[in-house]
């Protein structure tokens, strides 16, 4: 689903306008879509007493829109509208929405008045897309008064939490996502939200190619998940090459080969020091292993890309992940350089693999996947990692496009860059994954999912995040946030990939 940026959203508005429909008939469409939302989630209005707050800008036309359906329509129990301007300010079509509803007799108020505060339903139609920075003004006072002042009331927010600041249960958007209401942390503010369709065709939008930021949703890669031929066997779903772990770091290596595993790969091998292949393979039967040469601190000691003895072990791999636990080794580092660029295997680099790269400004060819988190995307482009984090969508997006990779910049709101700019919010995750081990497990599930499918790279990808969230959220539920481990994905993770599967029915 596209994400809309506020000059965008205007632009297809602008565009919806030329095509013949009239502004004020899309704010009579926006109001209604409110209104019917309510009448299905509030029911029976009747009984609700309801303030509806509106600011002077098209969003105040919306919630004025909404006041006249719910005065002359639906008739609530007690209905207050406060408009936070004069009307002397309102312009266009909010002003006309203003006289409308003079006209049919509702009253309007200017303030928020004690009476007011025995709401049981907010409509917060203050301010749309338009602000940029903070509220201010009475706008701001009448957010603070939404979130501080009705103890029994539930707020529905109008497009947008206005500000990025109400505290709504449900958020009622138009046409398409806004970047409010998938980014955190406003959009831990926005509730559930509802998509709402007023009467701009989507493809002014979804099929416009300069609109690049988009939500991952299940629909997206559900035909992955339909069941197998009856006539299945193992090497139709493709052999993982797990390069990781060393001494004392065997779990991360044992975690990413199970995970491909997991995710559906017919084979799994591991590659690594020869002191940790037998803890290795005591995690898991399944998992095959090769033997590597090891350095004195027992980092693996790889020689060069071409070497025979690793060509043998790559050999008929369909991917590789390389990275988790490898060490810090110059040695080792110095091989991971030429691999990653080297081979033409398609490769998941995470982890150590990630930190060998620092600052190189090489562009891959093979279909490469990093997917570091904040402090190694941070090491990846020499910037801070405040800086990274205050703009992950432009960072994640700047560093794949130049490098020709796909980016996973792990974290709250996942982002996943493709070379070609296009750029995916990941809207699955829990807290309870904040937790060493985790993204060894997503390093192994990218690469088993692409291994099965190797000519949907993208939406396996898509998915391979997704359901790793997905996991995570469905053990914080079961277990606890605190008591999460990273090997308790591998428990959540069919009821995450049935999720899924269902939708491909």
């Amino acid at each position: 689903m596209k994400v809309l940026s506020a000059a965008q959203m205007r632009d297809v508005d602008r565009r919806t306008v030329e095509l013949g429909i009239p502004s004020i008939v899309l704010m009579e469409n926006a109001g209604n879509r409110v209104v019917e939302f309510l009448e299905r989630e509030y029911a029976p209005l009747s009984k609700q007493r309801i303030v509806v707050v509106c600011g002077k800008g098209n969003n105040g036309g919306d919630g004025l829109v909404v006041a006249r359906q719910l005065h002359t329509r639906v008739k609530p129990h007690r209905l207050w509208v406060v408009l936070g301007a004069s009307p002397e300010q309102l312009q266009g079509d909010a002003l006309q929405n203003y006289q409308m509803l003079a006209a049919v007799g509702c009253p309007v108020g200017f303030e928020i008045t004690p009476e007011m505060r025995i709401a049981t339903l907010l409509i917060d139609a203050v301010l749309g897309t338009g602000i940029e920075g903070p509220a201010r003004g009475q706008a701001a006072e009448l957010i603070d008064a939404i979130n501080g002042s009705f103890p029994l009331g539930e707020a529905v927010a109008v497009d947008v939490p206005s500000g990025e600041a109400v505290r709504a249960k449900h958020t009622v958007t138009f046409t398409a996502l806004k970047p409010c209401l998938v980014l955190s942390p406003a959009c831990e503010l926005a509730g559930k939200i509802h998509v709402a369709q007023i009467g701009s065709p989507p493809e002014l939008y979804e099929k416009d190619g300069a609109i690049w930021l988009s939500l991952s949703e299940p629909e997206d890669f559900a035909t992955l998940f339909k069941p197998r031929a009856a006539d299945s066997n193992k090497g139709l779903y493709g052999h993982v090459l797990v390069i990781a772990g060393g001494r004392g770091k065997t779990g991360a290596a044992a975690m990413a080969g199970i995970a491909a595993l997991r995710a559906g790969a017919g084979l799994s091998t591991v590659a690594s020091a020869a002191s940790a292949i037998t803890a290795i393979a005591s995690y898991a039967p399944e998992i095959m292993t090769e033997p590597l040469a090891e350095t004195e601190s027992g980092s693996i000691a790889m020689r060069a890309p071409d070497d025979p003895a690793l060509a043998a072990i790559t050999a008929k791999k369909d991917v590789i992940a390389i990275g988790p636990g490898m060490g810090h080794d110059p040695e080792t580092g110095q091989f991971i350089r030429r691999f990653v660029q080297e081979s033409p295997t398609p490769m998941v680099v995470d982890a150590d693999a990630l930190n060998a790269l620092a600052g190189q400004r090489s562009r891959f060819e093979g279909p490469r996947i990093f997917t570091p988190h904040p402090g190694e995307m941070s090491r990846l482009t020499g910037k801070p990692i405040a800086e990274i984090q205050a703009d992950r969508i432009g960072h994640a997006r700047e560093y794949a496009k130049e490098h020709g990779v796909y980016l996973v910049l792990k974290g709250n709101r996942s982002v996943i860059a493709f070379p070609d700019g296009r750029v995916w919010i990941n809207p699955t995750g829990s807290p309870a994954m904040a937790t060493g081990g985790t993204g060894d497990v997503l390093t192994g599930m990218i690469a088993g999912l692409l291994a099965q499918f190797p000519n949907q790279l993208e939406n396996a990808l898509l998915a391979a995040v997704y359901l790793h969230g997905r996991a995570g959220e469905l053990g914080a539920e079961a277990i606890g946030e605190k008591s999460f481990m990273a090997t308790d994905l591998f428990e959540f993770l069919p009821e995450a990939m049935r999720e899924i599967a269902d939708l491909s029915h």
